[in-house]
Parts: structure tokens; C-alpha cells; sequence
């Protein structure tokens, strides 16, 4: 790509993107027309926290969970106010005690390991592969101890774990597993729904997400037990399992998990739209791959074979011995040409303060005390090498999922990038 030898927007020259592309918003008058409905109702919630037949919910809530069950060919869906709550509520729904230990990525969101100490077990931060920002199967064998009883596993930024491999490490362990595929729904594992090839799985509705209401999750499993395990969380579990014959009473501590009629009618439209967003998001993220490979340094996006990508982000790695010039540096100069949504770094959890100081609940260190925890896990940084080094030194990512590019959006976006790449010589 030929790009005029102006200079750097970043020293002074014009911007390649001179104004902000317009707004995205994915809610149409259908969404409108949903959302009206029910408030013209006037049934924006029917749950009951006792056990009647509106324990379950209202009629959009089991509209939108039955599409859920159609579209990701599942037995069980479960809507929840939000995805933290959906990972509260599917650890709650194994068999986990105090101090049990739950294997989980460090390049995540927080709500994925912080789940985890809602339950007083102990999450256990294993490495990613450089690929896909995944967990990487060899680094979850490696964490694995007498005291481990499950594997979260992210499908980090639209793209899906490695299944097969982690679920043969589970069987193998007799371990159970959690997808958490709040950035991946409608991606693809060998032909299957991601979320649905883990013991539980879901996705997130947050405004950012492919599915948006605002906020809110969905929880998707094909075993009955965990299903109603997870029902019962969500809404004030401890009030109704003896109406409802429950006996097993272990992390049935109840909340207000539910998620209303509003969103719900919103979940039935918006869920009507993934394959379209989807679609799209893929042929933008292909043309900017296609206009960013001659770029020396920069490593677009992998997919897998067998897998499809959904680009919640647009994920890349930079080589600075290749660029040679620092990545906050490209970064700083590529934010001036006039790209929003660019990131120069993700999060690496287990550096998180609360880790490093071991202290969840309270000032005295709970649940990293003695009589819960059965050993002193290591969160210190070095455990998690891959990823802390992407965070250092080499990731870069440009949020996909609030934009709907159209070409003449992503081809000025591919010029910004090859106009800083052409003048790193003022960026030394």
C-alpha cells in the first residue's frame, strides 16, 4: 500500500483517520419494538424466590432461554443478570469445597478467577499460548495437584481453547470444566458451538459483547443437575430447596441472579442478529489481516484449524526487534493517526494487587489461611511467562465488537498503520 510520505500526526502532520468513524449501535427498531412490548405488559419480571412455577422466571425469559437451547444445540440455558454472576453461579453448581483449587488463565477477565474466591476455593493461574491467548493444555497439566477439582478456560477474544485437549486433561484428572466464552459466542471447535463442549458453559450480553442487552449472561449445559444447580443460585437457593426436595445443601447460598423480561425480549432479537455480526466483524478482521501481513514485526491474528474466530479483538503481537521501536511508542503514534479501540496492553490477573498480597475478604489474608488452603500457591510474576511477556513487551489489540467496519473504515485504518510503519525512523 502506497501511502503519502506526509508526516507523523504524531509530529505534527494531518491525521489518516481525521475524524471518529460514527457510532455503532446494534439495537434496531426490532429490539425497540421488543422492548416496548413488555412494558406495555407491564410484567418486567415474574420470578418468585419461592417454589411455584414463576420460580424459573417470566415468558420472555424462557422464550430467550429456549432460543439459547435452539440456537447453540444445548439441553439447558440459563439467563442471569450478568456474566460474573453466570461464573458465580456455575462454580457454585459443582462440587466445590473451601480451599479446592480451580485452574484459570491469567489473561482474562478478572470476574473469571475472582469467581472462583466466591467460593473460598483458590484459583490457580496457569499459561496461555502465544497463538491464541488461550490456555495452553501442556501449562494446565503442569498446575495440576491433588488439590485441583476443575479447569475455567476462557476463549479468549473470540477465539476457543483448545477442547479436545483440555477435556482428555479433565477426564484423565476427573476434573470438570467451565467454558467461559463471554468474547466467543457463535465461534466454532470442530464444527461445535464454543461453550457447548465444556461440562458448563456461556456467554455475556454485556454492551460489548456480540449479544447485547445492556447486561447480562446466559449459562448453557447439557447435565440436568447442573442446571438446576445453577437455577437455584440465581434466585435465593436457600429459600427453596426444601420446598423443592434439594438435599444436596453444598453452595446452595442463593443470590438475586435474574435477569429481566426487558432484556430478555432484547436477548430473543439480538440473538436473531449473531450470524450477521458475526459475519461481518470476520470480514473486516479478514481484510485487515489481508492489508497488515507486509508489515515487518507485526503478526496478525492465528485461527486454528477447525476453528472459527469471532474477533471480539483483533489480536496481534509486534516484534520489537523486528520494528525497532518500542510497542508504547507505535502505540502512541498509531492513537494519533486516528485509531480508536487500539490497546497496547491486556490484563495479567494473577498481578493483580489482591493475589500479590493474598488478601480476598477481610485484612487477614482469607481464603489463603490455614485450615483452607492445602498449599501456598505461587502467584508471583514468572509463573505465568507467555503471558506476562505479551503484557510487557509484544501484544497490541483493536476492539472489534463496538464497531461495524465497512471497508473504506478498515482500509483507512490499514493506511494509519503502514504510514507509522514507514516513518519508525522518527519514532527511534
Amino acid at each position: 500500500m502506497a501511502v503519502a510520505s506526509t508526516s507523523l500526526a504524531l509530529h505534527g502532520g494531518a491525521r489518516t483517520i481525521p475524524t471518529p468513524f460514527p457510532h455503532y449501535n446494534p439495537l434496531g427498531p426490532e429490539e425497540v419494538a421488543a422492548a416496548t412490548a413488555v412494558i406495555q405488559s407491564g410484567v418486567l419480571s415474574q420470578y418468585i424466590g419461592a417454589w411455584c412455577p414463576d420460580f424459573l422466571g417470566g415468558p420472555k425469559v424462557r422464550e430467550f432461554e429456549q432460543a439459547v437451547c435452539d440456537r447453540f444445540g444445548v439441553s439447558h440455558a440459563i439467563t442471569v443478570n450478568s456474566w460474573t454472576s453466570g461464573l458465580i453461579a456455575a462454580i457454585g453448581a459443582l462440587d466445590i469445597e473451601p480451599g479446592d483449587e480451580i485452574i484459570v488463565s491469567p489473561w482474562t477477565m478478572c470476574a473469571s478467577a475472582t469467581a472462583i474466591l466466591h467460593w473460598n476455593a483458590i484459583p490457580v493461574f496457569a499459561d496461555i499460548e502465544r497463538e491464541t491467548f488461550c490456555l495452553d493444555p501442556a501449562s494446565i497439566e503442569a498446575n495440576i495437584t491433588p488439590h485441583t477439582r476443575a479447569i475455567l478456560a476462557p476463549d479468549i477474544f473470540g477465539h476457543p481453547a483448545d477442547m479436545d485437549a483440555i477435556m482428555a486433561i479433565a477426564e484423565r484428572h476427573g476434573l470438570q470444566v467451565i467454558s467461559d466464552t463471554a468474547q466467543a459466542p457463535g465461534s466454532l471447535y470442530r464444527g461445535k458451538p464454543s461453550g457447548t463442549l465444556a461440562h458448563i458453559g456461556g456467554y455475556s450480553l454485556n454492551y460489548h459483547k456480540h449479544i447485547h442487552t445492556g447486561e447480562g449472561g446466559i449459562l448453557v449445559t447439557n447435565d440436568a443437575r447442573l442446571a438446576e444447580r445453577m437455577q437455584l443460585i440465581r434466585n435465593h437457593a436457600e429459600a427453596v430447596v426444601q420446598d423443592k426436595g434439594v438435599t444436596d445443601l453444598r453452595n446452595m447460598i442463593g443470590h438475586n441472579f435474574r435477569l429481566g423480561e426487558i432484556e430478555c425480549a432484547m436477548g430473543i432479537e439480538q440473538l436473531k442478529k449473531l450470524d450477521r455480526a458475526i459475519a461481518s466483524r470476520q470480514r473486516a478482521a479478514n481484510r485487515l489481516a489481508a492489508g497488515l501481513a507486509p508489515l515487518e514485526g507485526l503478526r496478525p491474528p492465528v485461527v486454528k484449524p477447525d476453528c472459527t474466530h469471532v474477533y471480539y479483538f483483533f489480536p496481534m503481537i509486534l516484534d520489537e526487534a523486528v520494528t525497532g521501536v518500542p510497542r508504547a511508542r507505535l502505540h502512541e503514534a498509531l492513537l494519533a493517526e486516528g485509531i480508536t479501540g487500539l490497546g497496547a496492553r491486556y490484563q495479567n490477573v494473577h498481578l493483580l494487587p489482591m493475589y500479590q498480597q493474598k488478601i480476598g475478604y477481610g485484612s487477614k489474608g482469607f481464603p489463603w489461611v490455614p485450615g483452607i488452603v492445602h498449599r501456598d500457591v505461587d502467584y508471583r510474576k514468572g509463573i505465568c511467562p507467555v503471558a506476562e511477556e505479551l503484557q510487557d513487551r509484544s501484544y497490541m489489540g483493536l476492539f472489534m465488537c463496538m464497531s461495524d467496519y465497512t471497508d473504506a473504515q478498515i482500509d483507512l485504518v490499514i493506511e494509519a498503520f503502514h504510514k507509522v510503519w514507514q516513518h519508525r525512523d522518527a519514532l527511534r
